[in-house]
């Protein structure tokens, strides 16, 4: 029996706002165990410049990730849908161990299949120092925000 993550492709604005706010969801959890499970077990991803594929490989690569970004915050944004691929921008803040807080802005583009797992992971970023000051993010999405596919300002 095939895993199943919904929604189900082919997205309409409504599930494509829900998958978006899923992962979101998902990713501020921080548990990397919990992540890959909306992958497919081939999943292929570009991160960056790294080529990661398979669920083991990304449990290993957020492991990773989650002891170097400390304090990790995540918004993503609803760019477009169609059919089985989603595209998002997003923004995350995280700061280094010792203590250089960071924003990440970025690109991705998500193809599933039919069972609503991503299979394809294309993801383009860029990181921008900021003081503690300059923060704007801080812990999971208000409430009254939450799959509206509220937008994340540039700068």
């Amino acid at each position: 029996m095939s895993e199943a993550r919904p929604p189900f492709p082919p997205f309409d604005l409504d599930s494509a706002l829900a998958k978006v706010q899923a992962a979101e969801d998902a990713w501020n959890s921080r548990d990397p165990h919990r992540v890959s499970l909306a992958y497919t077990e081939d999943s292929v991803w570009r991160n960056r410049e790294q080529f990661i594929t398979g669920r083991p490989a990304i449990v290993e690569f957020l492991t990773a990730k989650w002891e170097r970004e400390l304090d990790y915050v995540l918004r993503k944004s609803l760019w477009c849908f169609r059919d089985n691929m989603i595209a998002v921008r997003f923004q995350y803040e995280s700061h280094d161990h010792d203590g250089q807080w960071f924003r990440s802005y970025g690109n991705e583009l998500w193809e599933f299949d039919e069972n609503g797992l991503m299979r394809r992971r294309e993801a383009s970023i860029n990181d921008v120092p900021i003081s503690a000051d300059e923060r704007r993010l801080f812990g999971p999405r208000p409430e009254n925000e939450r799959g509206a596919g509220h937008d994340i300002p540039l700068q």
